[in-house]
C-alpha cells in the first residue's frame, strides 16, 4: 500500500511542483556533465583547447597593440630606433603567431565538436525513444504526457542546443570570467574608476536580459502543444498513410486551414515574445549608450593629464570594450545557460516521468493458468464515467471465451485491463489467485499473445514482423513458417520477390511490398501465434478477412489455440460457434453470460437478438447455421 502512495505523491509532485531556476539549472547541468564524460570524454578537452585558443586572441588584442604603439611612440620621440624598431618587429611576429595560433585551435576545436554534436544528440534521441517505448501505455493516450513529450524532445535540441549547446555557454561564460579578470587587473593599475561605471551599468542590461529570458520561457512552455499540434497536420497528416483519404475526400484544403490556424497560434506566440524582448533590448542600449560615454570620457581625461601614455590609452580603450564584453558576456551566458537549462530540463521531466502502474515482483508459475475478474470497475484517467463497472467473470485454463456486444460496450477496455495496460479503479484481477499488481510486470506480459484490433506492421522484413512475437530471443526461421502455414499467409509470402525477408510498405525500399488488409491481418495473427504464450487475446482477429479466408481460420481454430486459454472480441457472431463460453457486454458490465446453444435459446436475450440479425446474412451453409 505504501508503494501505490508513494507513487501516487510522486506523480503529484510532478505535476503541480515548479521547480525554481537555479534548481532546473543545477540539474540538468549535472546530467549534461554526466553525460557527456559517460559517452565522449573527449568533448571536455576539445572545450579546453577552444578556451586557450580564445584567450590567446584576446591577449594579442589586449597587450600587443599597446607594446606595439609604446615602440612607434619612442621612435617618434628620438629613441634608439634599432632598438625598438627590433622590439617593434618582435611584437608584430608575435601578434601574427597568437593570430595563427588562437585561430588553428579554435578550428581544430570546432570541427570535432560538430562530430561530437551529432553524436551526443543520437544519444539523447535514443533515450528519448526509449523512454517513450518503455512508459506504461496509459501515458502513450494522455495529452499531457505528449505534451510534455513534445517539450522535451523541442527542449534539448532545438531550444538548449543539446548537449554541446549547453557545454558551449560554459565554456563561454569561462572565457568570459578569464577576460574579464584580465581587464579589471588592467584597470586596477591605470582606470580604477571605470569598473564601478562598467558594473553598474552591466548590472541593469543584466536585469532587463533577465526580463527577455523570463518572456521567453513563457512563450516556450506555450509551445508545447501549439507546436504538436500544428506538426500533426503539417507532417504527419501529409504522410502516406493519410494519402487516400485526404484525396477521396478532398480534404487537403481543411487540414490547411487547420495547419494555418494553429501555425498562426505559434507566431502569434513568438510575435507576443518578440514585442516584450524588443522593449527590453532599447532599454539595455540606452543603458550601454550612458557606459560607454562615461567610460571614454575618464579614459581620455586621464590620458590628457598625463597619468597614460598613447599605448597605455590604447589598450585602455580595448580593454573597456572587453571588460562591458566579458561582463555582457558573463551575464548573458549565465542567463543563457539557465534558459538552455530550463527547455533541457523538460527532458528530465519526461525522462523520470512517474510510472502510472505499480510495479510488483512475483514470479508467474508454470502450469495451468485461471484468471478471474472480481468486482471490476474502470474509467480512464481525468474522465467522469465509468467505462466498466462491477464486472465479474471467471476463465479458466483452457478455456475458449467469446466476448461479443455493442460498440462501446467496454470489450477493448475488459482487454487491456487484462493485459495490464491500464490498472483497475476498483475491484481487482486475479491470475493464479495471485492479484496481478503483484506480478513482474515483464513477466506477466509474457502470458499473452495478442492481436488488437488496431495492431501495426513495422516497416521491416515479414519474418522480422512475425518473430517480434519473442524480440527477446533469436529468430527461429522454421517456427516463423509455421506461424505463417496457421494463420494462411505462408502461400502468399513466398510469392514475394525476397520470400519472407521481403520488406514491409515502401518507407525505405521502393521493392517493398504493401500487404493487404486480410494480409496484414494473417501477418499480425502469424506474430501471435509466434510467440506461443498460453494466453491467446484476439480483437476482431478476422474483420479484414473475407468470409472464406475467415471459415478457414475457424476451421483451424483448435490447430490455432490447442489447449491454451483463448479470449475472442468479435462482432461475427460465428465466431462464438468455436468457443466454450460467451460473454456480452453491455451497460458497462456483463450482461449475459453462457454458452452458444444456451444464450440463442434466451427469451429477448441480447445475444440471441443480435444472432438473429446476423444470421439472415449468412447462408446455412455458411458459418451461423
Amino acid at each position: 500500500m505504501w508503494k501505490e502512495e508513494k507513487r501516487v505523491k510522486a506523480k503529484t509532485q510532478k505535476k503541480d511542483d515548479k521547480p525554481g531556476v537555479w534548481f532546473m539549472t543545477r540539474h540538468t547541468l549535472k546530467y549534461v556533465f554526466k553525460t557527456a564524460w559517460q559517452e565522449k570524454k573527449i568533448v571536455f578537452l576539445l572545450y579546453f583547447i577552444k578556451l586557450i585558443g580564445l584567450i590567446l586572441g584576446e591577449l594579442k588584442l589586449l597587450l600587443l597593440p599597446k607594446l606595439l604603439v609604446d615602440e612607434v611612440v619612442a621612435i617618434s620621440e628620438g629613441a634608439a630606433v634599432d632598438v625598438h624598431l627590433h622590439n617593434a618587429i618582435r611584437y608584430v611576429v608575435l601578434t601574427v603567431g597568437a593570430e595563427l595560433l588562437s585561430r588553428t585551435l579554435g578550428n581544430i576545436a570546432d570541427s570535432s565538436l560538430a562530430y561530437c554534436s551529432v553524436y551526443l544528440d543520437r544519444i539523447l534521441t535514443y533515450r528519448l525513444c526509449e523512454k517513450s517505448m518503455d512508459m506504461d501505455f496509459q501515458h502513450t493516450e494522455d495529452p499531457e504526457v505528449l505534451d510534455q513529450r513534445t517539450k522535451a524532445q523541442e527542449g534539448i535540441s532545438w531550444y538548449s542546443g543539446g548537449i554541446t549547446g549547453m557545454l558551449g555557454v560554459v565554456c563561454s561564460v569561462a572565457y568570459n570570467i578569464a577576460l574579464m579578470l584580465t581587464s579589471v587587473t588592467l584597470f586596477m593599475f591605470y582606470c580604477p574608476l571605470i569598473l564601478p561605471i562598467q558594473i553598474i551599468g552591466m548590472g541593469l542590461i543584466t536585469y532587463f536580459n533577465f526580463r527577455s529570458q523570463k518572456i521567453a520561457t513563457e512563450a516556450f512552455m506555450k509551445l508545447g502543444k501549439l507546436n504538436r499540434l500544428f506538426f500533426y497536420y503539417l507532417y504527419e497528416v501529409a504522410s502516406q498513410k493519410f494519402g487516400k483519404d485526404a484525396r477521396l475526400y478532398d480534404s487537403s484544403d481543411l487540414m490547411s486551414r487547420r495547419a494555418a490556424k494553429f501555425g498562426n497560434e505559434s507566431v502569434e506566440v513568438f510575435r507576443n515574445r518578440s514585442e516584450g524582448t524588443v522593449k527590453n533590448d532599447y532599454k539595455g542600449n540606452i543603458v550601454n549608450a550612458f557606459r560607454d560615454a562615461l567610460s571614454y570620457f575618464y579614459i581620455g581625461y586621464r590620458t590628457l593629464k598625463g597619468f597614460l601614455t598613447l599605448g597605455d590609452l590604447t589598450m585602455c580603450i580595448s580593454a573597456a570594450s572587453r571588460l562591458y564584453q566579458s561582463l555582457l558576456g558573463i551575464g548573458k551566458g549565465v542567463q543563457s545557460l539557465t534558459e538552455k537549462c530550463g527547455y533541457a530540463y523538460q527532458f528530465l521531466v519526461y525522462l523520470d516521468y512517474p510510472d502510472a502502474l505499480s510495479k510488483g515482483s512475483e514470479k508467474i508459475r508454470e502450469g495451468e493458468h485461471e484468471i478471474v475478474f472480481e468486482n471490476v470497475s474502470f474509467k480512464y484517467p481525468r474522465a467522469e464515467e465509468y467505462v466498466l463497472k462491477n464486472v465479474n467473470i471467471k476463465i479458466r485454463s483452457g478455456e475458449h471465451l467469446s466476448i461479443v456486444g455493442l460498440n462501446g460496450a467496454g470489450k477493448t477496455t475488459f482487454i487491456k485491463l487484462l493485459c495490464r495496460l491500464y490498472d483497475v479503479s476498483e475491484g481487482r484481477i486475479l491470475i493464479d489467485g495471485v492479484d496481478i499488481k503483484d506480478y513482474s510486470i515483464e513477466e506477466y506480459r509474457k502470458l499473452f499473445a495478442v492481436v488488437f484490433q488496431d495492431f501495426q506492421l513495422f516497416a521491416f522484413s515479414l519474418k522480422d514482423n512475425v518473430a517480434m512475437g519473442r524480440a527477446d530471443e533469436d529468430m527461429d526461421e522454421t517456427k516463423v513458417e509455421e506461424s505463417l502455414k496457421l494463420s494462411g499467409l505462408y502461400e502468399d509470402a513466398i510469392k514475394l520477390d525476397e520470400g519472407m525477408d521481403t520488406l514491409l510498405f515502401k518507407s525505405f525500399d521502393e521493392h517493398g511490398t504493401e500487404l493487404s488488409g486480410g494480409q496484414r491481418q494473417k501477418a499480425a495473427i502469424s506474430r501471435a501465434l509466434y510467440r506461443n504464450a498460453p494466453i491467446v487475446i484476439l480483437d476482431e482477429p478476422t474483420a479484414a478477412l473475407d468470409p472464406i479466408a475467415e471459415y478457414d481460420i475457424y476451421k483451424k481454430f483448435d490447430t490455432l489455440v490447442g489447449g491454451k486459454s483463448a479470449i475472442y472480441i468479435s462482432h461475427r457472431l460465428s465466431s462464438c460457434k468455436f468457443c466454450d463460453r460467451i460473454a456480452v457486454f453491455s451497460d458497462k458490465t456483463i450482461r449475459e453470460y453462457g454458452t452458444h446453444e444456451e444464450l440463442v435459446k434466451k427469451e429477448n436475450g441480447i445475444y440471441a437478438e443480435m444472432f438473429a440479425a446476423q444470421s439472415q446474412y449468412y447462408t446455412n451453409s455458411g458459418f451461423c447455421a
